[in-house]
């Protein structure tokens, strides 16, 4: 179905975002208690020269404008090759330099973007090209972007990869990012970390029906998702440390 240019086309990239639309060559997204401090990173990062990000263009009748970014943003998670790895790693490296040492990075090593898995990228000609909702971005530690990375881009307890194949992107997603020895050590521990901080969010949003983004049935699967999956890891966790030594 065809939508007028001031109806605008809802954009569906990641989980959390509601009521986004593209109108032209800008999308609209509606002002959200984030919304200041993602305005002032996408303008730190613009100004830092960091190319992998909408351009903030300012508000208007309750909603963020934002540049469009052309491309593909997939609708699911699946096993993604080793460039295509090893490019979004390069990316969020570039993103967590440019933030280093801000004001928004206060007293944090870097902002993390806190959601950079292959739904909220934007894909052209196949290569990750540019992030996409920044409503979670808040600083941190980098280790909490690479951790939720190699899950999200690498590690499924399906196995449609190997596990030994996911063990080797894992640190190929580490070493191409530029993670140190000590920092490779605990990565599995992150990732781990990261998977039960997944449980936690989900319930608390399924403990609040009436304003939940999701349906019950939509909720209770993320839960039981990150559940297995932290169990996947956990499992397996020699395989993915002797990997990362």
């Amino acid at each position: 179905m065809s939508q007028t240019p001031s109806e605008g086309v809802p954009l569906v990239g990641g989980r959390m975002a509601a009521g986004v639309a593209r109108v032209g060559d800008t999308v609209r997204r509606p002002v959200c208690g984030s919304s200041d401090f993602m305005a002032a990173l996408l303008e730190l990062l613009e100004e830092r020269g960091f190319s992998g990000a909408p351009r903030y263009l300012g508000r208007s009748d309750g909603a963020d404008l934002l540049s469009f970014i052309p491309g593909e943003v997939p609708a699911r998670f699946r096993p993604w090759s080793d460039a295509q790895v090893a490019a979004a790693a390069r990316m969020l490296r570039a993103m967590h330099d440019a933030t280093r040492g801000s004001v928004l990075a206060g007293r944090f090593e870097v902002v993390c973007h806190h959601d950079p898995g292959p739904n909220n990228v934007v894909f052209q000609d196949g290569v990750p090209t540019a992030f996409i909702d920044f409503a979670e971005a808040a600083p941190g530690s980098r280790l909490e972007d690479v951790a939720y990375m190699a899950w999200t881009w690498v590690v499924s307890s399906k196995q449609a990869r190997p596990l030994r194949d996911q063990a080797d992107q894992v640190r190929l997603l580490a070493e191409t990012y530029g993670l140190k020895a000590a920092e490779r050590r605990v990565l599995v521990d992150c990732i781990l970390e990261r998977q039960s901080r997944n449980v936690r969010f989900w319930a608390e949003i399924q403990a609040r029906p009436a304003t939940a983004i999701a349906t019950p049935e939509e909720l209770a699967d993320r839960i039981e998702w990150s559940r297995r999956e932290h169990a996947f890891v956990h499992a397996h966790r020699g395989i993915f440390d002797a990997a990362l030594a």
